[in-house]
Parts: C-alpha cells; sequence; structure tokens
C-alpha cells in the first residue's frame, strides 16, 4: 500500500479497531494511521509483539523465538525503517554455514550469478551436489516455480534428483528455517515460493537479516511509540473477548469482559476491525460469531509447530565463526552469536524448530547436547554457567501440502483478518504477517472509500 495514500470524504476519520499488537497489527495501525484514520490497538499482553516479542528472565532480556530474515523480507524492513527502527536488523550476504564443514557464501555479482558462483565455490559440498542445487532452482524457474499437485518436500526433491548430501546441507535447513516444519511433513508449494522469492530472485533477496535487538524492540515498541506520537490508542493488558454490532448500528464495539464492557475509553462505535491475533486466539474470538463461523472452522483446524530457543552463558566472551551457524549432531539447529548481534557476551542461542519431542528431554539435558554441539565447533568451550529454554508451543502454523487458511476478507461488513496464518504464498514469517497487516489496512480503506461516496 502507498504510504501516501489517504481517506477522503470520511469526516470525522473513521475509528478502526485493530485486535492484536503483533506484527500483523501494528502493521495494519502504521498504514491506517498513515490513511488517514483513527487506528486503536488492543493487545492482551503486557508488551506488544505477540509471538515475536522478548521475554524477561533472571539471566537477561530473550526473544521467545529465535528468527532469521533474508533480502526478501521487504515490507518489514520498509515499515521498521518508516517507524524508526531501520538499524534493528543486521544485513549481510547470504552466508551458509553448517558446522565446521560446509560453508556457501554468495558471490557479489549480479543474480543469478552469485549464487552458482557461491555454489562453485561452496567449501564442504561434493560437485555433484552442488550441481544438484543448481539443477534444482532452474528447474522450479523454468515451471514459473509452480508445484503442481502440492505434495510433500520429499516428493519434490526425488523428483528432481536431488540427493543426500544436499538435502542434509540446504534444502532441509532452509525448509526448518523457513516454515518451521519438519521436512517429511512440509509443502513443496511453499518451499518452492521460499526459493523463488530467496534464492531465484535478485542478489540482495537472499541476504540474511539477524536481528540487533529484541523482537519487540525491532519493530513492535517503535511502531507504538510512532503511533502515540501521532494520536493513535494502544491499550496494553486490554484481552478482546467479543466483538459485536454497536448498539447505534453504524458499526462494531469490542467488549472485553462477558458481561458486555466496552474496550477503550470512548464508546462511540468502530467504523471497521482488523483482527489479528494468532490463530487460536481467532478461533476463540469467532465461535459464536455467525458471519465468521468459516473464520472460526479455519482456523479451529489448524495445526501449529513450536520454536524452542536454548541461551546459554558462558565464561569469557566465545565467538562463532559467523553471527549464525548451523550446527550439527544433536537437537540444535542453528545456532546465534548473541554477542556479536546485541552486545550480550558471552551468550549464545540456539533453536530448535519443528521439534515438539526435543521439548519433552528436560532443560539439563537440552542443554548439555546442545554444548556438546556448540564444543564441537568451538574445542575447549567451557561448560556453561546457566541455560534458560524458552519454548513458544504454538509458533507457527504447520506448513503441510494443500493447507486451507483463512483470507483477508470476511462475511462481516467492514471486519477483515491479519496475521502470517492469512492466505498468502509465504509460509508463517514476520513478513508474512506485515504483509497481511497492511494488505488488510488497504482492504479497510477500500471499504470505508466506498461507503463514504
Amino acid at each position: 500500500m502507498d504510504g501516501a495514500r489517504t481517506l477522503s470524504g470520511v469526516a470525522p476519520p473513521a475509528r478502526v479497531a485493530v485486535v492484536g499488537a503483533g506484527y500483523a497489527g501494528l502493521a495494519a495501525a502504521v498504514r491506517l494511521q498513515v490513511a488517514g484514520l483513527r487506528p486503536e490497538v488492543f493487545e492482551s499482553a503486557a508488551e506488544p509483539g505477540g509471538r515475536a516479542r522478548r521475554v524477561h528472565t533472571p539471566e537477561g532480556v530473550f526473544d521467545n523465538g529465535l528468527h532469521i530474515g533474508i533480502g526478501a523480507y521487504t515490507r518489514l524492513l520498509a515499515i521498521s525503517a518508516e517507524v524508526g527502527a531501520e538499524a534493528a536488523w543486521l544485513r549481510q550476504p547470504l552466508d551458509w554455514r553448517i558446522g565446521r564443514a560446509v560453508h556457501l557464501r554468495a558471490a557479489p555479482l549480479p543474480a543469478p550469478l552469485h549464487l552458482l558462483v557461491g555454489l562453485a565455490r561452496a567449501r564442504g559440498l561434493p560437485v555433484g551436489a552442488r550441481l544438484q542445487a543448481a539443477w534444482m532452482v532452474a528447474r522450479l524457474r523454468a515451471d514459473r516455480w509452480q508445484v503442481r499437485p502440492d505434495t510433500g518436500l520429499p516428493d519434490l526433491l526425488d523428483r528432481l534428483r536431488q540427493g543426500p548430501a544436499i538435502r542434509e546441507s540446504l534444502w532441509h535447513p532452509l525448509c526448518v528455517a523457513a516454515l518451521n516444519t519438519p521436512p517429511a511433513n512440509a509443502s513443496a508449494q511453499v518451499f518452492a515460493n521460499v526459493l523463488r522469492d530467496s534464492l531465484g530472485a535478485g542478489r540482495g533477496a537472499s541476504d540474511l537479516l539477524l536481528p540487533r535487538v529484541d523482537l519487540t524492540a525491532a519493530f513492535p515498541d517503535p511502531a507504538v511509540r510512532w503511533l502515540q506520537a501521532r494520536g493513535a490508542r494502544v491499550h496494553l493488558r486490554t484481552r478482546v473477548l467479543r466483538v459485536v454490532e454497536h448498539p447505534s448500528g453504524a458499526g462494531w464495539q469490542p467488549l472485553t469482559a462477558p458481561g458486555g464492557t466496552p474496550a477503550g475509553d470512548d464508546t462511540s462505535p468502530f467504523r471497521a476491525v482488523v483482527l489479528a491475533v494468532a490463530p487460536r486466539a481467532l478461533a476463540h474470538l469467532t465461535e459464536a460469531w455467525p458471519a465468521l463461523a468459516a473464520v472460526h472452522e479455519t482456523a479451529a483446524a489448524l495445526a501449529h509447530e513450536p520454536i524452542t530457543s536454548l541461551y546459554l552463558g558462558y565464561p569469557g566472551s566465545p565467538a562463532l565463526p559467523a553471527p549464525m551457524v548451523g550446527l550439527e549432531g544433536g537437537p540444535g539447529q542453528w545456532a546465534f552469536d548473541r554477542g556479536a548481534l546485541g552486545g550480550q557476551t558471552g551468550v549464545i542461542g540456539v533453536v530448535i524448530s519443528a521439534s515438539a519431542t526435543e521439548r519433552a528431554s528436560g532443560t539439563a539435558a537440552l542443554a548439555d547436547a546442545v554444548h556438546r554441539q556448540l564444543a564441537a565447533l568451538l574445542p575447549g568451550l567451557p561448560p556453561p554457567r546457566w541455560q534458560r529454554v524458552i519454548t513458544e508451543r504454538m509458533a507457527t502454523f504447520a506448513c503441510t501440502p494443500g493447507l486451507d487458511r483463512v483470507g483477508l476478507h470476511t462475511a462481516a461488513p467492514g471486519v477483515f483478518i491479519a496475521g502470517d496464518h492469512v492466505r498468502s504464498d509465504w509460509p508463517a514469517t514476520l513478513e508474512g504477517a506485515v504483509r497481511s497487516g497492511e494488505a488488510a489496512a488497504a482492504a479497510a480503506v477500500d471499504w470505508l472509500r466506498e461507503r463514504s461516496t
């Protein structure tokens, strides 16, 4: 949506309720504010961010899920800069490291040479595996990145003759990082979409984006400040239980109690509503809403995958070979040098995605197993002084073949859905959340404009 777009013919500016202050809800609120409307945000938690937020622990402030971004996150980067958070992300050329053996780095050349030369120079990959990777990207490009019918990722890799080496060193880690779904269950079409927008796009699209600050500080906090500086209201610790028709019949009224307490200080109607909450909360919110019965059924049917983040505090200042390194031989998948990224000296964060079984292993056993993986990467690494495990049990939807997802538009007039679970080409990512929020705002603007003429 064009940041300069304004809404004319509606006076005074229409009120729009945004339920949820995660990346999607705040992106929607920013776009509504730019359009000249009056967004009002309602968030049940004490801090904004939703399922990508900071967590306060005795050892420090950490993220509820370690995230990896790519240069194709154009809307996230744009809106972060717009609210003054352009320095929140470290951007660097694709630097893919798995353990001490595999290293693939994009060359400083135009696409697709950046990838082809990077593959040719890759360390730790047999020549045949590098040729297989180039062949797969070329074949998908020739097929316009379409996988019909949508199958599981193993079927696609079998069809394109991808061997064990390239699967284990590139495709499987990329699938888990991007889709947060085990490769055996992942959608081949959505995986192809990720390749299209990263390795198959311009050189910068495959860059790595790593947060320099916690995920709440990376966008939600600056967005809240930006909104409040322009007069928008953001209500934290305010859980919306239902949205009902306003008694005047002129719009909607969010309620915060079963008895019907209106949300916010102003009881005038909201002309439009953006529901930007997680799928489980969306299912609860729409359970007794006849016009949104289809939304309720779809949201309630979504399966979910967890993200477990393990933070280890080491004596001294151990440094990884790069800010992000893939791990081998254990539960940990990616390690992040928190000292290099955010100044948390001696802290290494390790993410375990799409793996519910690891949650039951216990903190001490999990920390010991991951420490052994890190020690294989950093010989002589002393035992950690402390460990902290944070698990977001419903971090993302399971991105499986042919998945039915919630749509942006609803049967209720002026009510729109936002979130990384909204129907799109993308898996559950921060970029998908931002794009859905901006799309919901644009839909609300168009809907109000049509009714003001």
